[in-house]
């Protein structure tokens, strides 16, 4: 329902510089769309090159820069652009210190907080109504991260939990909205580069009712943009941001969610009941499957898949855990908050009422509150991710982040890789929305798998391996076909990080409902150094260690490359299943032991020095002849 506009002030547009004076207007359900900025100057597309057997492109999908309220409370002044110049590989000086990626990024969405962008515009723009305020003066001024905390808790985290009092009482209204919103997509646009250096129109929704986490981060294909994103204050349901999100695809858009952190869901991430406590059921499974192509596999604030206690038989199962999420806000880790369980308890709704709500390909992105995308090197974690709270050595050492986890205990985060025929803004976004897409750790490990029927049992090349994928299979994100008999085979090809360590293994996930129960089981599908699986699906692991006083990882084991074509050996044909591949790469340093290298601090006992990076491809369902 449209509610009357009641505003003053001018509003004066100068592209590319935005100024805008307004002041406090009443409520408002913007329905307008954006107009098509971009639109007299039309991506030059047709002339990159593309590959039809497609390349592998990274990018970040979840970074925070000033316009989001909680970085700039925690000293963020990055702009929009700042963080643009820093995902292509310039020097920006982030959190106090001058820092550049080792390598640049090929795209990049820059996803600040809808629910704070208004404010954000009155905080960093002199002379708007609100700048003065007492209020947005504290928040520019503070300078301590007790003070900050104080800021964050009334004026965010507060407001976000309970739904009450959702602005403070500088902010300006719904047009200081939109004039933020221009601001970014502005930005978005200038550093837009096809084919070299991609950036995609995005925003974060941040509902946590009562704490457990549902925050979902809305990406858009090309300039049909609306007027002003759809925030939690509006809705903090997400049946409502699909709903929102419906009503921008009538009107031209092409809009796709990804949720993130369901290690700190609660349990709501995959619900057995949506939040009016309605069960799941058709039609909520339709829209948010249709919604919502992918998953966050991880992030600073922990991995996401697995977690030990549930998965005890999963040797790799305690990788960057942020075990103390658990020690906040009363978020404590169940078997359904991973991503795994939620993929299995898909298969167990297709298998009841035919449908899959929880059908996702894999993203990674760092959530960086610094406003520097795709900063996720172990030794160039210098200056933090949260501002004031973990921006030396010391601060990581004694501090925690926002309250959500012991500054020690999180980790730089991971990175989002397509496979797209070309480095544009249409293709990237539909390699994500069809779910050909993998995430990293960090390194730029590449993976891929394709799963058919007909596929021989090696191929003399890379090339020759992905022309019969594409020709008799289907690719990372798709669905077996159902018109064959027999067990489905699966080639999976890997390779390291030019600047990483090697290879370790290619392992395939495999999850299944039988009689009712919901299962799963690990296969070690191709490893390095001549190593064979043992009777009982054991390997014998590698002795790569990593040089605890210089931190230099073994370069004599593992494999720069593997590649295997994989028959499923307990294949049912009467069982629903999905395959996704997961690549552990040789040890290396964690960024706290080059901390206590480089600054001398000592981290408690518990805390890893060493990790085992790794990638993680979308999953290939199978679902039985009906």
């Amino acid at each position: 329902m449209k509610k009357s506009l009641k505003s003053f002030g001018l509003i004066l547009w100068m592209y590319p510089v935005l100024l805008v004076m307004a002041c406090k207007i009443g409520d408002k359900e913007p329905e307008e769309a954006i107009p098509d900025a971009a639109a007299a100057v039309e991506e030059a597309v047709s002339d990159i090159p593309v590959n039809p057997l497609k390349d592998a492109y990274f990018g970040e999908t979840h970074l925070h820069t000033s316009a989001s309220m909680d970085a700039f409370i925690g000293g963020n002044r990055i702009s929009t652009e700042d963080a643009y110049r820093f995902a292509r590989g310039e020097e920006v000086i982030i959190n106090g210190s001058p820092m550049k990626l080792k390598v640049p990024l090929d795209f990049c969405a820059i996803t600040d907080h809808a629910e704070y962008l208004g404010e954000t515009f009155t905080l960093t723009n002199p002379g708007t109504p609100g700048y003065d305020d007492p209020i947005a003066t504290q928040m520019r001024e503070v300078d301590n991260l007790e003070d900050g905390l104080a800021l964050f808790v009334k004026y965010v985290v507060t407001p976000n939990r309970t739904g009450e009092k959702p602005h403070p009482d500088f902010w300006q209204g719904f047009e200081s909205v939109k004039s933020q919103w221009r601001k970014n997509f502005e930005a978005t646009e200038k550093f837009n580069n096809p084919g070299a250096f991609t950036t995609i129109h995005a925003y974060e929704w941040s509902s946590a009712p009562k704490a457990g986490n549902l925050h979902r981060n809305v990406f858009f294909r090309d300039t049909v943009v609306p007027d002003i994103p759809f925030s939690a204050v509006e809705g903090r349901d997400p049946q409502q941001l699909w709903e929102w999100m419906k009503e921008q695809k009538s009107k031209g858009s092409k809009v796709f969610a990804i949720p993130h952190n369901s290690n700190g869901s609660k349990g709501l991430m995959f619900p057995e009941e949506d939040l009016s406590g309605n069960p799941v059921d058709a039609d909520y499974i339709r829209t948010r499957s249709e919604m919502e192509p992918l998953i966050e596999m991880m992030q600073i604030k922990g991995n996401s898949e697995v977690y030990p206690k549930f998965w005890p038989n999963d040797e790799f199962a305690s990788f960057e855990t942020a075990e103390s999420i658990q020690n906040y806000s009363d978020r404590t880790f169940e078997e359904r908050n991973f991503v795994r369980y939620g993929l299995k308890r898909g298969l167990k709704y297709q298998k009841d009422i035919s449908m899959n709500p929880f059908k996702y390909g894999f993203a990674g992105g760092t959530d960086n509150h610094n406003g520097s995308p795709g900063n996720v090197e172990e030794d160039n974690y210098s200056v933090g991710s949260h501002g004031l709270a973990d921006q030396t050595a010391e601060n990581r050492l004694n501090n925690s982040i926002d309250g959500w986890a012991t500054a020690y205990d999180i980790n730089p985060g991971a990175l989002t890789g397509v496979w797209a025929t070309s480095n544009t803004r249409g293709a990237i976004w539909d390699a994500m929305m069809q779910k050909e897409t993998f995430a990293t750790s960090g390194p730029r490990i590449k993976v891929r798998m394709f799963g058919g029927f007909e596929f021989r049992d090696g191929y003399n090349s890379y090339e020759a391996m992905v022309r019969a994928g594409m020709q008799r299979g289907v690719a990372m994100g798709g669905d077996l076909p159902t018109t064959h008999d027999g067990a489905p085979t699966f080639m999976v090809w890997a390779a390291k990080d030019p600047m990483g360590p090697n290879l370790d293994r290619i392992q395939i996930i495999k999850g299944w409902v039988e009689n009712g129960e919901m299962k799963e089981r690990i296969y070690n599908a191709a490893l390095s150094d001549n190593r064979e699986v043992q009777s009982d699906g054991s390997v014998t692991p590698l002795n790569a260690p990593v040089n605890l006083e210089t931190g230099a990882f073994t370069t004599d084991k593992g494999a720069p490359e593997l590649s295997a074509v994989w028959e499923d050996p307990d294949f049912d044909p009467t069982q629903q299943a999905f395959y996704y591949t997961r690549v552990i790469q040789l040890p290396t340093a964690r960024w706290t032991l080059w901390d206590e290298i480089r600054e001398g601090v000592q981290y408690p006992e518990n805390v890893a020095k060493t990790i085992q990076e790794r990638a993680w491809g979308s999953p290939i369902w199978y679902t039985p002849k009906q």
